[in-house]
């Protein structure tokens, strides 16, 4: 359908025309309600250059862009979505102080972009009359343009930008429409310094005189002054950010601000109730006469769909098959191109080998170097195929709807719908599900998500249960031939990282996140046809950040662990039995080659056994001797903190097969099978099994997942929390599963 923007009186009365043979860069912070297509717009106007960070000590996403406009450079700041500007949290004032020019690590804000849903004006104008207060210069972008013409709903935008005294631009970002018309009217702003937005006076005079003594109060006891959007919102929000950063400076100032508001509630006008009710009193106002809609609604296919999606039985039947779909699609496309980085990354090494002779240095850009860039590439296609799906599940629409349908079942555990899709993309990796928390608006509800993540039973577990479960659990039919004993059992250790998840959130929900619970309030967009482009943006942007910031650590922590399973032992013997091994040509049963290959085996594994790791594992045996493990098994558990999956390489070259098998090697099977305790006794039989699983189902043996937590949350104390927790649970579930099963199945 083809549409058409009206057009609208874009610059101020009395602006100069753009000088282009200026140079000026210009910062514009953008800002809206959710589902307004905020991010759309950035992305229409930025592209890919984005980039994205967290604003210091806090879990604000920090996403910039920056545009050419002719001699201007355009820096656009893509603020959290919000529905109004009344900061609880030290994460919802940054906001603010972005707006106001007070945030560290961010340029004072030339100009604001306030996107509403053209739609739904009446909802979404409140936010913009908090940004009036402001004072800074504003431009009001009515988005989805598209809809409002689809519904056959009228609006005077000439009329509304005389009322509202700013720019008002009428856009439809996913097709580009208008976004060219917004760059012309910043560019315009970039060159008018002086334009400001005029804060309408909509509050009673009563208020107005308690705000201005407030201000006059907060300068006299603390010595500098305070704007006066932060004196209304100190008087206004009980209990929020504003409240109790002026209070840790001036603590004398409660009684007077406990007085005010007193005074206030007397006279008629009572806080916080005042606010909303004198808002939407302006914005009904400002957009009488100018919004017209038809008199019956017009039906449009979405809304059938939609009666479909959130019913209250096929709904959950629904968002079960699409997210069946997600995960099938995570876990099995992701692995072709997993296989080829991974050959990518053996090619890489083959390469290495024919250039450098056997030594300390082959070995650190083989195993540490090129070992830690491939452990980091091959999370990649998970990340990519995971944003996505999240991508094309949120710009058309149904996220929200998901959120919504999963809430009843969420909130029985203190968490909310938005919590469920993050727990459901951890299944295949922890990562990217912890990645995914950024779309829980809530602070806490977002915490206790990126904390359960890791209990997900993710695809980096399954090695370990594949080699122990076809290794020492036998091959039994049940249910009357249609299953088998080892399919079960792999079944349960998938879903118990899940079972365990409930009650961890329950108890985290009512001690260190306590509180009233947060509001389930989402306004469900309208279904649509995703944007390629956005799309393809979200999904770049993704991904590139996960390189460049995640795959940093994880390179690092590869490199240190191969740090500690090298040295301090000589390695002189097992470099010439390399070099004779690669000097010389073998037949395929060539006797001398099983000789050297049997020989470089128990070198590599004596060699392991006096590293810096092994001689950790030999001190943390009688820790780990009551799960019925020796040191050999606490070696490839300690060894697999960067991944769990490379458990199977280090128990292969520990019983002298090299580090070359995989979970399918009959060799390594019949080697642990074959393994003895000090006293001659197996090392292994159904109860260590079990244990070793239980432990790699609840440890937290993944030290990417853990940078990446300590990422988002912006530092250590969750990632450190989250560690120590699910270590302990992993220690405890491994030592009774032991200990009941040596009672019950030996």
């Amino acid at each position: 359908m083809s549409e058409t923007v009206p057009s609208s009186s874009n610059a101020q009365p009395g602006a100069p025309t753009p000088d282009t043979g200026k140079l000026k860069e210009l910062h514009v912070a953008l800002i809206g309600n959710p589902n307004t297509g905020k991010s759309t717009l950035f992305n229409a106007l930025a592209g890919m250059n984005a980039r994205v960070g967290n604003y210091p000590g806090v879990t604000v996403e920090k996403k910039i862009g920056r545009i050419r406009c002719g001699q201007t450079t355009i820096q656009l700041i893509d603020l959290p979505g919000t529905y109004s500007l009344s900061p609880r949290t030290a994460d919802e004032m940054v906001s603010v102080r972005v707006l106001l020019g007070t945030q560290l690590a961010s340029a004072e804000v030339d100009a604001v972009v306030c996107i509403v849903d053209a739609v739904h004006l009446n909802r979404n104008l409140y936010l913009f009359s908090q940004l009036l207060s402001i004072g800074r210069p504003i431009v009001l972008v009515l988005n989805m343009w598209d809809e409002v013409e689809a519904q056959q709903i009228q609006i005077d935008v000439e009329e509304l930008t005389r009322r509202l005294g700013v720019p008002v631009i009428p856009t439809c970002a996913r097709r580009g429409k208008g976004v060219n018309e917004l760059k012309q009217v910043l560019l315009t702003i970039s060159q008018n310094s002086e334009a400001q937005s005029t804060p309408p006076e909509i509050f009673p005079q009563e208020f107005l005189e308690a705000r201005n003594q407030l201000e006059k109060e907060v300068e006299t006891r603390t010595g500098h002054p305070i704007p006066p959007f932060l004196a209304e919102r100190l008087l206004l929000d009980i209990r929020g950010e504003t409240e109790q950063e002026i209070l840790s400076e001036a603590k004398s100032l409660g009684p007077l601000l406990e007085e005010l508001r007193t005074g206030l509630a007397a006279k008629g006008c009572p806080v916080p109730a005042v606010e909303p009710r004198v808002r939407y009193q302006w914005v009904r106002q400002m957009l009488d006469g100018i919004v017209t809609h038809p008199e019956e609604p017009v039906p449009t296919s979405a809304d059938s769909l939609d009666r479909w999606l959130t019913h209250r039985w096929l709904g959950p039947l629904i968002f079960a098959v699409i997210m069946l779909l997600v995960f099938q699609a995570i876990y099995n496309w992701a692995g072709p191109l997993m296989t080829a980085i991974e050959a990518g990354q053996e090619f890489a090494s083959s390469i290495v080998e024919g250039m450098l002779a056997p030594g300390t240095l082959r070995s650190l850009i083989i195993d540490g170097m090129i070992g830690g860039v491939g452990s980091v590439l091959v999370f990649l296609p998970q990340i990519a195929i995971l944003f996505l799906f999240i991508a094309l599940l949120e710009d058309c629409g149904y996220l929200a709807r998901a959120a919504f349908i999963m809430d009843r079942l969420m909130t029985r555990v203190g968490l909310s719908g938005k919590s469920f899709v993050p727990l459901m993309s951890s299944y295949a990796c922890a990562i990217p599900g912890i990645m995914a928390t950024r779309t829980i608006e809530d602070r806490k509800d977002r915490f206790v998500t990126m904390i359960i993540a890791p209990l997900m039973s993710c695809s980096a577990r399954l090695p370990v249960y594949l080699l122990m479960i076809n290794a020492f659990i036998p091959h039994d039919a049940i249910l009357g031939g249609w299953g088998s004993l080892r399919g079960l059992v792999l079944f349960l250790f998938y879903i118990l990282g899940a079972v365990v998840a409930v009650p961890v959130a329950w108890l985290l929900k009512r001690t260190w996140f306590k509180g009233e619970p947060a509001p389930f309030v989402m306004e469900l967009p309208k279904l649509k046809i995703p944007s390629f482009w956005v799309v393809t943006a979200r999904v770049w942007d993704r991904s590139k950040d996960f390189v460049m910031r995640a795959g940093t650590l994880i390179f690092l922590t590869t490199v240190l662990v191969w740090a500690a399973g090298y040295f301090p032992g000589n390695h002189e013997s097992l470099n010439r039995i390399d070099s004779k091994i690669e000097s010389t040509e073998f037949e395929e049963d060539s006797p001398e080659l099983a000789r050297l290959l049997s020989e470089r085996r128990e070198a590599s594994a004596t060699l392991l056994n006096e590293s810096f790791l092994g001689r950790f594992g030999h001190s943390i045996e009688p820790v780990v001797e009551p799960l019925g493990w020796d040191w050999r098994i606490g070696v490839g558990v300690l060894a697999s903190f960067p991944a769990r999956e490379v458990i199977v390489g280090t128990l292969g070259t520990i019983f002298s097969l090299g580090a070359d098998v995989d979970e399918a090697d009959e060799g390594l099977r019949d080697r642990l099978k074959q393994a003895r305790r000090k006293d001659g006794s197996p090392l292994f039989n159904v109860p260590v099994a079990l244990s070793v699983m239980v432990f790699f189902a609840l440890c937290a043996q993944c030290g990417a997942t853990f940078m990446v937590m300590a990422r988002e949350t912006n530092g250590w104390r969750w990632p450190l929390f989250a560690f120590t927790y699910m270590t302990v649970l992993a220690y405890v579930g491994a030592l009774v599963t032991y200990q009941l099963g040596s009672l019950l199945l030996v």
